[in-house]
């Protein structure tokens, strides 16, 4: 483990990231415990209360956890942190980890769907017609990137008609991991937002108030993006043992 000095007008945040990336990366596994304020200070070179305030956003984070008046262990993020770390787990060392890729996939298919058959169980009118109007929107759309965040649009009035602040919660977190990613992406998503008849039939659904067929009409469109990412992944790993 070899701490990098900080640079002083990059502090505390970069604290707090290298530190991040240490426990990511597996150089401070879990049970392993911090040095002491003082050694971090001297190690990264910066205050010890710019270490201090690094410390709590870890600990908030769900990373690390601290003891006052002793040890500060690391936690296993997978067990205790929250959506928050995603962006970082998904994006590391400027690449996309394609591992995380699968997970949110496989996410946003099981909560798409009841997503959509929530929406159609509590559908109203001024939903539905913003529903209605970002389907034409989508439609209009010409590039694979704004293609992406128009269905993102269309996702976010889906949300806003299930009346449920977990799901919106939860869809803020995915989307905030999501935006970062669209170029990265565009080719595993390129069949399902251009297809315009599939996010047709779950605005229907939903308008009708039909939540089975809200929930299947989703499940046929967010399998899209599912089935082409494994795709993809196959065609690498069959590069990958030709090379």
């Amino acid at each position: 483990m070899a701490f990098q000095r900080i640079d002083r007008q990059t502090v505390p945040d970069a604290v707090f990231d290298q530190l991040v990336a240490e426990v990511l990366d597996g150089d401070l596994p879990a049970g392993a415990t911090l040095p002491a304020e003082r050694q971090l200070a001297e190690a990264l070179g910066v205050s010890r209360p710019t270490v201090r305030e690094a410390l709590r956003k870890l600990a908030h984070t769900g990373l690390i956890d601290v003891r006052q008046g002793g040890a500060t262990t690391v936690r296993d993020y997978r067990r205790a942190a929250g959506l928050d770390l995603l962006p970082r787990l998904l994006v590391r060392n400027g690449q996309v980890d394609l591992t995380v890729v699968a997970s949110i996939l496989q996410a946003r298919l099981i909560l798409g769907r009841e997503v959509a058959a929530l929406a159609a169980e509590h559908s109203e009118a001024q939903h539905l017609s913003a529903l209605a109007d970002s389907v034409e929107s989508l439609a209009a759309q010409q590039g694979p990137v704004a293609q992406q965040l128009e269905a993102l649009a269309f996702w976010d009035h889906v949300v806003d008609g299930t009346g449920s602040i977990v799901f919106r919660l939860l869809f803020n977190t995915l989307r905030e991991v999501y935006e970062p990613a669209i170029v990265a992406l565009a080719e595993v998503m390129a069949p399902e937002v251009g297809s315009i008849d599939h996010y047709r039939a779950v605005a229907t659904a939903v308008a009708d108030g039909d939540a089975a067929a809200a929930r299947t009409a989703a499940d046929t469109l967010l399998r899209l993006a599912a089935t082409r990412f494994e795709t993809v992944m196959h065609t690498m790993e069959g590069a990958n043992d030709d090379s």
